[in-house]
């Protein structure tokens, strides 16, 4: 990769059996990695789920600027330390994915996902809004350059935005909705 060229955000899903008995020491444990991973470069925010009806099984989804810096925090000393301590009273297991699996459920795990219904419903509530701020706020700026320059402005500012920050925010505020009769992902956070 070339010096000053941007990477591609990334997103990691952690998938935690926790031994039963031991949730409370988990969620300790875990509330020391998030406050490290946070003070980490390149860290763009993380979400800690507890599958609902699976009292020892947790979730992890972290995102990263770049797959460099997400490496380097999967390889830091203070990531070490701290994994070793959880490790005593949980088993990781990792995903690695794109970010766009992670909007409507978790991969690897048996929860249906939502109709596709619901998906266009939710997908089209998270676009109509970037849309209109882009037209209202971008398009003007960018009247005088050739077309396909125009066009690339809403891919490139509206699908990282959708896929780091709004389709995830908007996937756990409607769970209830998208995944009606206890099949829910429930937020854990850590500490609690």
């Amino acid at each position: 990769m070339d010096e000053g060229e941007p990477e591609d955000p990334v997103t990691l899903v952690l998938t935690w059996d926790v031994r039963p008995g031991r949730e409370r020491d988990f969620e300790e444990r875990a509330e020391r990695l998030h406050r490290a991973a946070v003070r980490f470069p390149g860290h763009l925010g993380a979400v800690w789920l507890r599958a609902e009806g699976a009292r020892n099984r947790y979730y992890t989804v972290v995102n990263f600027a770049g797959q460099e810096r997400l490496d380097r925090w999967l390889e830091s000393a203070e990531r070490a330390e701290t994994i070793d301590r959880i490790r005593e009273v949980a088993d990781e297991h990792r995903q690695d994915t794109t970010g766009m699996e992670t909007w409507f459920s978790l991969p690897g795990e048996s929860v249906p996902a939502p109709s596709k219904l619901k998906m266009i419903a939710v997908t089209f509530c998270a676009v109509y809004p970037l849309s209109l701020l882009l037209n209202t706020f971008v398009t003007p700026l960018t009247r005088s350059w050739p077309p396909p320059l125009q066009a690339l402005t809403f891919p490139l500012l509206v699908i990282p935005l959708l896929t780091v920050f709004v389709m995830p925010a908007l996937s756990r505020l409607l769970r209830r909705w998208l995944y009606p009769s206890g099949r829910t992902h429930r937020p854990a956070r850590p500490g609690r």
